[in-house]
């Protein structure tokens, strides 16, 4: 309970203050939700990336292996180093319940042929092409892995806010209005009854002055 004068003024104030400190928990609480919500949908997002790119990849080694066993080590690692693929990554951001989240566009721009397919074994092609979709699938899953680790913390904060207010300022407030409308009450109440006992008093003087005014006012002349 907070330590504050049993006032009517402090009565006005904390009844406000208890007002808004309801409207704040049930806007925190709301964020709350749509960001668990959020948070769940990405975590969803990133085991199903995480997968995929697990997948690319070892399609890749195996077809890396492949080309290495067919054609050679070396002749695997000079017909790599022909390929010419621009690669550019832009980064923006969007917004969820004011928490900035990064959007990772990762483009590949080719420039083919890289080499002649004479001498050369498709496991080479399909390595290539494998990894490539694993690069780009990686942004994206960078992009998921850097948002989910900032609504998590987003969400403990506003966890920390919704538990602080429901458990600690709510019940708070909440007790010192009720303790000051009691004290209010019982002091009007002791004002009443006090005006009461004011006014028997008063009536009983004007009582015992009428009868004497008149006793007055009826003596004999001599």
């Amino acid at each position: 309970m907070l330590n504050l004068a049993p006032t009517k003024t402090n009565l006005f104030k904390l009844r406000d203050e208890l007002k808004f400190a309801r409207q704040g928990f049930e806007l925190l609480d709301q964020k709350r939700k749509i960001l668990i919500n959020e948070l769940l949908a990405l975590v969803d997002q990133c085991v199903d990336y995480q997968e995929q790119i697990d997948k690319h990849l070892a399609r890749a080694f195996v077809s890396y292996e492949h080309g290495v066993l067919q054609v050679g080590k070396l002749k695997v690692h000079h017909l790599a180093a022909t390929i010419n693929i621009t690669t550019s990554i832009a980064i923006n951001k969007r917004r969820v319940m004011g928490v900035a989240l990064p959007v990772v566009a990762t483009e590949f721009t080719e420039h083919p042929p890289y080499f002649s397919p004479r001498g050369t074994t498709f496991h080479i092609d399909d390595a290539q092409v494998s990894f490539k979709e694993a690069l780009k699938m990686m942004g994206h899953l960078a992009e998921l892995k850097i948002s989910v680790l900032r609504l998590a913390a987003e969400v403990h904060k506003t966890i920390r806010k919704v538990n602080a207010l429901e458990r600690i300022a709510i019940p708070d407030l909440e007790e010192t209005v009720k303790y000051i409308e009691s004290r209010l009450e019982e002091n009007e109440r002791d004002m009443v009854i006090l005006m009461k006992k004011v006014k028997q008093r008063l009536e009983a003087k004007r009582t015992r002055q009428t009868p004497s005014a008149q006793g007055v006012g009826n003596a004999p002349v001599t």
